[in-house]
C-alpha cells in the first residue's frame, strides 16, 4: 500500500500546483469536427477558437503477450471513431483520500494521445508541441493537461500522450529479451512521435517542426528521447521544465538487480517471464510505490526510471550530449527556483516531524558523506527560517533529484552543438503545505502554460500577462527554435556561466539573472 507520505504528495502536488490559475479564457459549446488520419476517420470537437481529437490509439493494446514489449502498430477501424473523450490513463494508483486508501486507475489498453489545434487551418502547416506528463513515472496522463490555450495563443498544434508508467513500463528483468527492456516508456513515446510525424499533417501541424516537451517524468523523458538512438528524427526541438539532463538514470546492472528482487518477491523467480504477465494489475502497481516522491534521494534511485546502458538507451543523457552523440536540436532547460520545498514538506513537516537542528547535519551526512561539513557550512541551518527549509534549499541547488546546479553540465555540453535557452520560473504560488511555504515550487509554472482540473485561484493582470508571454516564448521557440519575438524582453542564448532568465510577474519579474551564484552552483559543480 503507498505511504502517507505518498499519498500526501501525490494530493499535494496535482492540486496545489498543477491545477490552472483562472486565465480569462471562457470554454464555448461544441461542435463536431472530423479528420482523416492513417488509420481511419476520427470524430472530434469543434469550438469557435480551437479543435479537439482526444482518445486516439497511436499503438496497439500493450495487453497479454504484448505486456513487456515494445509497442505493435496502431489498429484501424472502419467508419467513423469518435474522439471526443480522452482514452483510459495507463494503470496506476490515484492519490487516495482522508477516508480511503490509493485505488487503482486505468487500464493496460491505455496508449491514446489526444491533439488540440487551432480552429482554422492556415496556409502552411503549422509547428507541433508533443507534451509529455509527469507523474514520478507512476502517475498520469496526457488527458491531465489541456494545452488549449498554447495551441490558440500560439498558433501550434499540440499533442498529449500517455505512456506505460512504474513496473509496465520500466521493469528490467534478464528474461526479457526485448530490446526496450527496462524502456518500454521510452518506446511507447516514440511511437507517439512517429504516429505525430505519420499523421500530424491531417490536422495542420508540419511533421517537420516537431518540439517535445515535457516537466518532472516528463522533462526526463525529454532528457532520454534526446539520447536515444530510436529518436533520431523525430523532433526537431526540445523542452525540459524540471527535469535536468545532467543527472543520470539506472543502470542496466542495478535495473536488473532491482527486477530480479521483484520477481521472487511476486512468486516468479522460475518461468519468471509467464509467471510475471500473468500477474494482474494490482500486484504491480504498489511496488516502490512509497519511494517516488523521497526528498532525500537521487533522480537514480528512483523505483521506476529509465534504464542506461542498454540497446534503446546506450548511454546516459548527460555523456550522450558531451560526447555529441544526442540530438544536436535547440534546446530550453529550466526549473522552478524552489523546486525541492513540497518534497520536503511532504517527507518531513507534514509527517509531524519536521527536521531539527540536530537532525538537520545527520542527513547531510547521510547525502553526501565526506562533504557534508562544506554543505553545512554553505548552508548553516540558522541562515534559514527553519531546518526543513535550510535542506529544501540544499537539495533545490544540488539537483541531484531535481533542482538547479544540475542542469548546468548538461546546458554547457548541449550548447556546442545547438541553441540553448536557460530559464528560472520565480513566480511564488503563495501557497503552503502545513504552514511550509512552498514559494516557487515544482509544477508551479504549469499553469502559466495550460489548465488542468479543479477550481484555482485567480491570476492577477500581472500573472495574466506572465502567462502570455510564456505561452509566447514556448510556442515561438517551436516554431523557429529562438523564443525571442517583438514585444518580449529578450532571452539571451546560453552560455557557460552565463545568466539565465528569471519567470516572474511583476514590471521587473522577467529578467536576466546570475542563476551561477543564486544556487552557489561554483560549489556543487566543483565538489
Amino acid at each position: 500500500m503507498r505511504t502517507k507520505l505518498t499519498s500526501l504528495i501525490f494530493a499535494a502536488l496535482p492540486i496545489a500546483l498543477l491545477m490552472p490559475l483562472d486565465t480569462g479564457v471562457a470554454h464555448a459549446r461544441v461542435d463536431a469536427a472530423t479528420v482523416r488520419i492513417a488509420q481511419g476517420t476520427l470524430h472530434g470537437l469543434a469550438a469557435p477558437d480551437h479543435r479537439t481529437f482526444a482518445g486516439i490509439p497511436y499503438a496497439a493494446p500493450p495487453t497479454g503477450e504484448r505486456r513487456w514489449r515494445a509497442p505493435a502498430p496502431a489498429p484501424t477501424w472502419a467508419g467513423v471513431r469518435d474522439a471526443t473523450t480522452p482514452g483510459n490513463p495507463c494503470p496506476q494508483l490515484d492519490g487516495g483520500g482522508p477516508d480511503r486508501p490509493p485505488a487503482q486507475i486505468g487500464s493496460e489498453d491505455c496508449l491514446f494521445l489526444n491533439v488540440v489545434t487551432p480552429a482554422t487551418r492556415p496556409a502552411e502547416r503549422l509547428p507541433v508541441i508533443v507534451w509529455i506528463h509527469g507523474g514520478g513515472f507512476v502517475q498520469g496522463a496526457g488527458s491531465d493537461y489541456d494545452l488549449t490555450r498554447m495551441a490558440t495563443q500560439g498558433k501550434v498544434v499540440t499533442v498529449t500522450l500517455n505512456y506505460r508508467l512504474g513496473a509496465l513500463g520500466f521493469l528490467d528483468h534478464p528474461a526479457m529479451d526485448d530490446p526496450y527492456a527496462g524502456n518500454y516508456a521510452l518506446a511507447d513515446q516514440q511511437a507517439a512521435l512517429r504516429w505525430v510525424r505519420r499523421n500530424v499533417a491531417a490536422f495542420g501541424g508540419d511533421p517537420g517542426n516537431v518540439t517535445i516537451a515535457g516537466q518532472s517524468a516528463g522533462g526526463f523523458s525529454v532528457c532520454a528521447q534526446l539520447a536515444a538512438p530510436g529518436s533520431r528524427g523525430l523532433f526537431q526541438k526540445a523542452i525540459v521544465q524540471s527535469g535536468p539532463c545532467g543527472n543520470d538514470f539506472v543502470t542496466r546492472s542495478a535495473a536488473r538487480e532491482r527486477a530480479t528482487k521483484i520477481a521472487a518477491d511476486l512468486g516468479c523467480a522460475t518461468q519468471t517471464l509467464a509467471c510475471l504477465r500473468a500477474k494482474p494489475v494490482a500486484d504491480l502497481l504498489p511496488i516502490g510505490a512509497d519511494q517516488v516522491f523521497t526528498a532525500t534521494a537521487r533522480i537514480g534511485d528512483m523505483p521506476w526510471i529509465f534504464t542506461a546502458d542498454t540497446p534503446a538507451l546506450p548511454t546516459q543523457p548527460l555523456e550522450a550530449l558531451r560526447r555529441g552523440t544526442a540530438a544536436p536540436v535547440p534546446l530550453v532547460q529550466g526549473n522552478a527556483r524552489d523546486e525541492m520545498r513540497p518534497f520536503v514538506a511532504v517527507q518531513f513537516d507534514a509527517q509531524g516531524r519536521p527536521v531539527t537542528a540536530q537532525q538537520y547535519p545527520e542527513i547531510l551526512a547521510s547525502l553526501f558523506g565526506d562533504r557534508a561539513q562544506a554543505v553545512l557550512d554553505r548552508y548553516p541551518a540558522d541562515g534559514y527560517p527553519s531546518p526543513s527549509l535550510a535542506l529544501a534549499g540544499v537539495l533545490t541547488d544540488w539537483g541531484g533529484k531535481l533542482g538547479a546546479c544540475s542542469q548546468l553540465p548538461a546546458n554547457d555540453a548541449a550548447a556546442r552543438r545547438a541553441p540553448v535557452y536557460a530559464y528560472e520560473f520565480a513566480e511564488s504560488s503563495g501557497q503552503q503545505i502545513v504552514g511550509f511555504p512552498l514559494g516557487a515550487a515544482h509544477a508551479a509554472e504549469l499553469p502559466y502554460l495550460m489548465d488542468g482540473p479543479g477550481s484555482p485561484p485567480a491570476f492577477s493582470p500581472e500573472q495574466r500577462e506572465l502567462s502570455r508571454d510564456m505561452i509566447a516564448y514556448w510556442t515561438r521557440f517551436a516554431a523557429t527554435g529562438d523564443p525571442n519575438a517583438p514585444g518580449l524582453p529578450r532571452w539571451a542564448a546560453y552560455h557557460p556561466g552565463g545568466t539565465v532568465l528569471s519567470l516572474a510577474s511583476g514590471p521587473h519579474g522577467v529578467r536576466p539573472v546570475d542563476f551561477v551564484s543564486g544556487h552557489h552552483c561554483a560549489f556543487w559543480n566543483h565538489h
